[in-house]
């Protein structure tokens, strides 16, 4: 029986319906604010499956980056984000050599550090100076919270929040689209990305679009503040459970 099959199986029913609830909610916020598929996602699908974190967030990451660049592309100015993925470089190497060796309680506490950074990034926006040594060492530090959680925006966001709404939802995205795709190979030589895990993505897909369907069809009457803090909420309550 195939690999994805078996692990299939092996979940609890309500297991894998509420992981396909929260990657639901993930790519509603995401869609719906600009980023937040991870931060919402990791702490809680760590809870109810470890073993989807960080591949299968980082794939559907991918995902509805590709779905919300396409609204957004005229915006995209890869030279303002060039010096990051640079950076992505070595962050990669040394999220990987985390996830390789630290033991599963260090990476939740560095999965839930990282999540309640994103959430400091969000409620205090504070001000850094944008440079090519800034724009690098944000990408180290997005390559090292995204190779482990997947969470690699919350360093970006913290340079380029100053942006038009329109360009830093452009300009995310396409850092996602092309970070992604670089983690997946990362963790795939690695041999952490298998079979299994583009099987069970599969069976999670219409939930991941049913977030960003209903995103694109309610998002815009809904108080944008309001439902960034609620989930801003959410993910800091799964973030502190992870640390107790």
């Amino acid at each position: 029986m195939p690999d994805a099959f078996l692990l299939w199986l092996d979940m609890a029913p309500i297991t894998w319906l509420g992981c396909a609830l929260v990657l639901a909610l993930g790519a509603f916020v995401q869609r719906a604010t600009g980023f937040g598929l991870a931060v919402v996602g990791a702490p809680l699908l760590l809870m109810l499956e470890p073993r989807l974190v960080p591949v299968i967030l980082v794939l559907f990451g991918f995902t509805v980056s590709l779905m919300t660049v396409r609204h957004y592309r005229h915006e995209v100015r890869i030279g303002e984000i060039g010096m990051a993925l640079i950076g992505r470089l070595p962050g990669n190497a040394l999220g990987l050599w985390l996830l390789l060796a630290a033991p599963m309680v260090l990476l939740e506490k560095l999965i839930a550090f990282s999540v309640l950074f994103a959430v400091a990034v969000t409620l205090f926006r504070l001000r850094l100076p944008v440079n090519r040594a800034s724009l690098f060492g944000a990408g180290v530090v997005s390559g090292i919270f995204g190779t482990v959680a997947a969470i690699g925006g919350p360093p970006m966001v913290l340079l380029m929040h100053g942006l038009s709404p329109d360009r830093l939802r452009g300009n995310l995205s396409a850092f996602f689209i092309i970070t992604a795709s670089l983690t997946l190979v990362t963790l795939a030589l690695a041999g952490q990305v298998r079979l299994w895990h583009l099987g069970l993505a599969l069976t999670f897909l219409p939930a991941v679009l049913a977030g960003n369907a209903l995103a694109d069809r309610i998002a815009h009457k809904l108080d944008r503040r309001r439902l960034q803090g609620a989930s801003l909420a959410l993910c800091t309550l799964a973030a502190l459970g992870l640390l107790l």
